[in-house]
Formats: C-alpha cells, structure tokens, sequence
C-alpha cells in the first residue's frame, strides 16, 4: 500500500513538473494586432484585427500566429464586406491565416534578460489554403516578464490566389500590401 501512494506520488510529481516545465518555456499572446495597409493612386485601404492568438516556444523557437479572418476591422463597412466575400478572401471557407515559423537566430535571444533583440523567422504563412514559405525579420524586446514582437512585412495577394484583373478591385487594391504584426506575450 505505501508502495502505491509512493509511485503515485512520484507519478503526480513528475507530471506536474512537466507541466510546469512546458507553461514555462512557452509564451502566448492573446494581444496582437495585425494591420495590413494598401495603398493606390485610387485609395488607401487599411484594416486592423486583435483577434489574433500567438505562441512562442522558447525552447525551439517555434512561432505560431492563427489570424480569424473575419476579426479585421476596416473604415468602411463596405470594405469589409468585399474583404470576406467570395472573390476576396472568401473567409467562410477559410476562416483563419496561419503563420508557423522558427527563429532562425535563437541563440542571440535572450528571453531571460532585457533588451532589445533582432529576430528573423522562417517557415511558411497560410492565406485562403495557399501555402508559401516566409522568411522576415523583426524585433523581439524584452522588459521583465514581457516579451514583444513588432514585425512589417509586405505580402503578395496573388501569391494567395486573390487576383483582380479587372472592375475597380483592379484599381483600388495594391497587388502587394503591407502587414504590420504586434503582439505581447507573458
């Protein structure tokens, strides 16, 4: 019997500093915002989403943001509605982007002192079920137990199968947009 609380004991511990271990390794973000800007001679167009969710695998390096397309916020309601129907994004049929991405220079980062640190990440970046690899640079800073990424990138909607040859989607929306990505993590 003593034998039986013992093992259980040791089994309890052990998971519960696993546990531990993984949460302590791991940093997530449920504040993010992401802001993707387009700018024509016809218009500027920019839209915000802070619904976003992102982790940081300390450990590995291991980055993952998943993106609610619908979550984007623009000026004008008409916008939004061109942003999520069919032609567009069609963000019914596919509801979320997906960033899944390693730092490249882990070894220069470090998450246990202040400071103020270049990132670079690679890996892919999923939009409307097209996939293409992705290679940017940021900063990750580093304030007690805070930690910050703060990133601007451009993305190619044709590489995302969003394509407008002609009407005034042609002319009103850049070919390449701007993406600014922020987000805290504890």
């Amino acid at each position: 019997m003593k034998k039986s609380i013992l093992l259980s004991f040791a089994a309890a511990l052990f998971i519960s500093a696993a546990g531990f271990g993984q949460s302590g390794s791991k940093l997530v973000s449920t504040k993010t915002q992401i802001k993707f800007f387009s700018s024509t001679p016809a218009e500027d167009i920019e839209a915000q989403n802070t619904a976003s969710v992102s982790t940081i695998e300390k450990s590995t390096g291991e980055v993952v943001f998943s993106v609610p397309m619908q979550g984007f916020e623009f000026e004008k309601s008409l916008m939004q509605k061109h942003f999520n129907n069919d032609n567009f994004l069609d963000t019914k049929s596919f509801p979320d982007a997906k960033l899944k991405a390693v730092i490249t220079n882990l070894a220069s980062i470090n998450f246990g002192a202040d400071g103020s640190y270049p990132a670079t990440v690679k890996g892919e970046l999923i939009i409307k079920g097209k996939t293409n690899p992705i290679s940017e640079s940021g900063t990750i800073t580093v304030k007690g137990n805070q930690v910050g990424i703060e990133s601007t990138f451009d993305i190619t909607l044709a590489d995302y199968g969003v394509t407008f040859v002609e009407g005034k989607p042609s002319t009103n929306i850049a070919k390449t947009v701007k993406v600014t990505v922020q987000a805290e993590y504890q």
